[in-house]
């Protein structure tokens, strides 16, 4: 009766630890990794990388708070089905309006690291796509 007790209890404490694990493996620990990270979290993970001044910290704020705020409006008129591909190209012209925003904000020397971070995020994006295609 022991053995069964402890092995009950290790059990729950092994299901709690798990649960208590909010978005282990992917990056910004939220849910849809990186692009789910809220604004003061992606300005953080530049801050660590670029080292920002006040004001952009400021400016970047505002930028990445007003892109999510574009994102969520997207899905939700996208709930009601619709054309994948158009939703596809706006997110594309969404992204690629932001980088601009988050460079004019940046340092000659900021933007230099921030295109080698992009350009790492999207090797890593189509290793990741190769591999979803090769395991299927």
């Amino acid at each position: 009766m022991k053995k069964l007790m402890m092995i009950c209890g290790l059990l729950f404490g092994m299901v709690a630890f798990a649960q208590a694990q909010p978005g282990q493996g992917r990056q910004g620990g939220g849910p849809g990794g990186r692009m789910g990270m809220n604004p003061e979290a992606r300005v953080k993970q530049l801050d660590e990388k670029l080292k920002l001044s006040d004001d952009q910290k400021t400016k970047l704020t505002a930028i990445f708070t007003e892109q999510a705020d574009a994102q969520k409006k997207m899905r939700e008129e996208a709930q009601g089905g619709g054309d994948r591909q158009a939703m596809m190209e706006k997110m594309q012209k969404m992204r690629a309006e932001l980088e601009t925003k988050v460079s004019g904000v940046l340092t000659d020397d900021q933007k230099k690291t921030y295109k080698a971070m992009l350009d790492e995020q999207k090797a890593e994006m189509e290793k990741r796509m190769k591999e979803r295609q090769g395991g299927n």
